[in-house]
């Protein structure tokens, strides 16, 4: 295997998700997965499902862990039901270095599109952050964002949005995310995915999805984090490494290894798998 600074060579910076990859989330708030606070911060042990997100996974001595590696951090994550300040708020009790410029997050994000495009919007959305579209102007909607409601997916509520965008010439859906379901410390949970496709087969047409997968959500967090979009793999654009807490640990090196041997061979980093 590589050395580690061999295989970083051509990384610039790192985009981790948040939840199930440093927390799992329930109704008393959640909890920090083992070695998430430790690998953000400093022992660089990160044994967890990682998505779009390149870790560094050794002993304590071996790798300083990822804000004290030198590497740009940046935590991306679709979640919805609280606003940036108190989800930020809630992983600093949990013990994370973490601040909010460091997060992006689809509401502040979907913020800034409604303002561009001059959009009003129906709101189906959890309580928790609603506060963050105060200062967007919700007056005869012409367009629905839908996020993760939880509770408030219900029939009525679900309805209320079909018709909303039934009645408009040009009717226009945003979903803060599309994910299937998450994890939950209760168990898997049904996200705003299954919805977003209820509406999109009810009314005929294709939602606009801020936050992840979108290419242009990642984009906004590498701008934000200081990285330009042309420094990432041509080929690929992001390179995503997906790891499993369930894998041993001489698996989950192996996984990581090949991932940043792509990476590498990306830049042609000399020595990398497949690089000249």
């Amino acid at each position: 295997m590589a050395e580690w600074g061999e295989r970083l060579a051509g990384v610039h910076g790192v985009l981790l998700d948040i939840s199930g990859v440093l927390y799992d989330g329930g109704e008393d708030g959640g909890t920090a997965i083992a070695g998430s606070v430790e690998a953000v911060a400093r022992k660089g042990v990160l044994a967890m499902e990682v998505e779009v997100a390149l870790a560094l996974v050794g002993n304590k001595n071996s790798s300083p862990g990822l804000k004290r590696s030198g590497l740009k951090v940046r935590f991306c994550t679709n979640e919805s039901q609280n606003a940036l300040g108190a989800l930020v708020g809630l992983l600093q009790q949990m013990g994370f270095e973490i601040s909010e410029d460091e997060v992006t997050a689809p509401a502040p994000v979907a913020c800034l599109i409604l303002r561009e495009r001059g959009l009003r919007p129906h709101l189906l959305v959890h309580e928790g952050i609603r506060s963050e579209f105060d200062q967007i102007d919700m007056s005869n909607p012409n367009c629905v964002v839908i996020a993760d409601a939880g509770e408030d997916f219900s029939y009525q509520n679900m309805n209320k949005a079909f018709q909303v965008l039934m009645e408009l010439e040009n009717p226009v859906l945003i979903s803060l995310g599309k994910g299937r379901y998450y994890k939950q410390t209760s168990g898997l949970t049904l996200d705003v995915g299954a919805y977003m496709k209820a509406l999109e087969y009810a009314c005929g047409i294709k939602a606009e999805v801020v936050g992840k997968p979108s290419p242009e959500f990642f984009k906004s967090a590498l701008k934000e984090m200081g990285v330009d979009a042309h420094q990432t793999p041509p080929a690929a654009g992001f390179l995503g490494a997906l790891l499993k807490k369930s894998q041993p640990k001489a698996a989950l090196l192996s996984d990581l290894d090949m991932a940043l041997g792509t990476v590498s061979a990306s830049y042609g980093v000399a020595g990398a798998p497949g690089s000249p």
